[in-house]
């Protein structure tokens, strides 16, 4: 079964810019959102859509299925989404043998920038940059998911960068 491992982090400042390899614009919704997974629909700017089921499990390792489908039909699906669509810009920005997913929101979540991380198992041990913050992964507000729903904007405490 797919599983992806991930963490996630606020960030201290804004010198991750100068070592970014590449970008990529993001639209995702969420078709429907249960105490048992997740269904969503993402473009990516390179020309790719995927149909994503993720578990919701808690913790940092969640069962994932992505199932590529024609861009047309992802967004035929967008007006069928929960809450909004979260739009972004992905930044890619390699550290040693990992690479950070820097995820830039504009739109309703606007201000936010996280730090994304995959790893290949809980135990992995990874680089810690000087730009990269304190981590939210058990932080349910930053799961997108929940950016859908209630957007960063309507947040009372947006106390970071």
């Amino acid at each position: 079964m797919p599983t992806e491992i991930e963490r996630k982090f606020l960030l201290r400042n804004e010198n991750w810019k100068a070592h970014v390899t590449e970008s990529h614009r993001i639209a995702q919704g969420y078709l429907a959102l249960t105490d048992k997974a997740a269904i969503r629909v993402r473009i990516k700017g390179d020309g790719r859509a995927f149909l994503t089921i993720k578990s919701a499990e808690k913790g940092i390792s969640r069962s994932e299925f992505d199932f590529p489908i024609p861009i047309g039909e992802a967004e035929a699906l967008f007006p069928l989404c929960e809450g909004g669509v979260i739009d972004k810009v992905r930044y890619l920005v390699p550290v040693e043998d990992v690479t950070f997913e820097i995820d830039v929101f504009s739109g309703a979540n606007t201000g936010l920038i996280v730090a994304e991380l995959e790893l290949n198992s809980e135990a992995q041990t990874f680089p810690v940059p000087e730009w990269l913050g304190d981590e939210v992964s058990g932080d349910p507000r930053y799961f997108n998911a929940a950016l859908s729903r209630h957007p960063y904007r309507e947040w009372e405490d947006q106390g970071h960068l």
